[in-house]
């Protein structure tokens, strides 16, 4: 997505651990979590998933309370390079590669055991202009973009889980995105960079990454077709991300039957970006529905086996995208911006 903003032991016992924010009065502090549990990854592996995991950035690795929690391994099984791991981050200048952010968010997830998750190879936003502006042709761009792809996913061969190789290519209406790659080479960009993809990392796990896709509808329909296009051709697929930025009380109802159709393709999907945003101030009642609305999300993860694993794009509100990109709206994480664990931590917990 964008640039952050300056972008049990049983399942019962943890369930039972769960209670609805009561509502406060005038003068009281909002709710927040009431959960108590080891961790969410420990809670989402019993439950049978790979991973539950977050985002981070580099910038956030100053701030000692929030590294303690990023580095609790029961918390947080797995992670993404929120920014340092795009074109303009490691491929500023053509054929001139630096990895060293990108080596400090690797290097979380190497001690614990935890996976990474790389992101991206291929998005028409956060690219040097020398990608945008060279007037490269068919042969050229393609060149590029198995260089780039090359390089960077080779750079984390045996490192990386999962890499999302190509991020948003449609429109809302399911057309393809207008941008340097589409209207250069087509749809054929997307088969150039997956191929280059698994050429220098054949077990990572492939994925196209989307918004607006989490529910049926025009958009997740075209990247299914697209799916099947890409599979009738040999192309490599293993797996679709949802993004899953959705807004207080408005989470699709089609979640599990949009999971279950990707998978039927003979994917997996993953929940790859998920924050749940609200028009500010918070309130109780807010809160309150943000706390379902998490808990929707997971359990529809939760009720798809091809459903591997969700990631926080961030855990805490203090470094949220979400009020840099949405005037007048926020508080879209499970943790406050002080690290205090809301309401949608419980929702978290009774997903799974």
């Amino acid at each position: 997505m964008m640039r952050l903003s300056p972008f049990f032991a049983l399942l019962g016992c943890a369930l039972s651990a769960v209670a609805a924010p009561s509502a406060p009065t005038a003068a009281a502090a909002l709710p927040t979590s009431t959960a108590k549990v080891s961790g969410l990854h420990a809670l989402a592996k019993q439950a049978g998933k790979l991973y539950f995991g977050t985002a981070t950035d580099n910038g956030e690795l100053t701030n000692q309370p929030y590294v303690a929690v990023l580095n609790n391994g029961q918390m947080f099984g797995q992670i993404t390079a929120a920014n340092s791991m795009k074109w303009d981050a490691t491929e500023p200048e053509q054929g001139v590669f630096t990895f060293t952010q990108g080596d400090q968010i690797a290097a979380l997830a190497q001690p614990m055991g935890r996976l990474l998750r790389g992101h991206n190879c291929v998005w028409h936003s956060q690219l040097p202009s020398w990608v945008t502006s060279s007037n490269f042709n068919a042969a050229q761009l393609t060149s590029v973009i198995q260089n780039h792809c090359g390089t960077l996913v080779g750079h984390y061969k045996g490192k990386t889980y999962a890499w999302d190789v190509v991020n948003e290519p449609f429109n809302d209406d399911g057309t393809f995105q207008s941008n340097v790659f589409f209207n250069t080479l087509g749809q054929n960009f997307i088969p150039i960079a997956l191929k280059a993809a698994r050429a220098a990392d054949p077990n990572a796990k492939l994925y196209i990454n989307e918004f607006n896709i989490e529910g049926t509808g025009a958009k997740a329909t075209a990247m299914k077709n697209l799916v099947k296009s890409l599979k009738a051709q040999g192309v490599p697929i293993d797996g679709v991300g949802l993004q899953s930025h959705f807004i207080v009380g408005e989470v699709p109802t089609t979640l599990v039957e949009n999971m279950r159709e990707f998978t039927a393709l003979g994917i997996e999907v993953a929940i790859t970006e998920l924050d749940i945003r609200m028009t500010l101030p918070e309130t109780a009642a807010l809160l309150e529905q943000q706390q379902k609305d998490y808990q929707t999300v997971v359990a529809a993860c939760q009720a798809v086996p091809g459903c591997v694993g969700i990631t926080l794009w961030d855990f805490t509100d203090e470094f949220s995208w979400v009020p840099g990109t949405f005037p007048n709206m926020g508080a879209a994480c499970p943790w406050d911006a002080n690290l205090v664990r809301k309401p949608g931590f419980d929702g978290i917990v009774a997903g799974f």
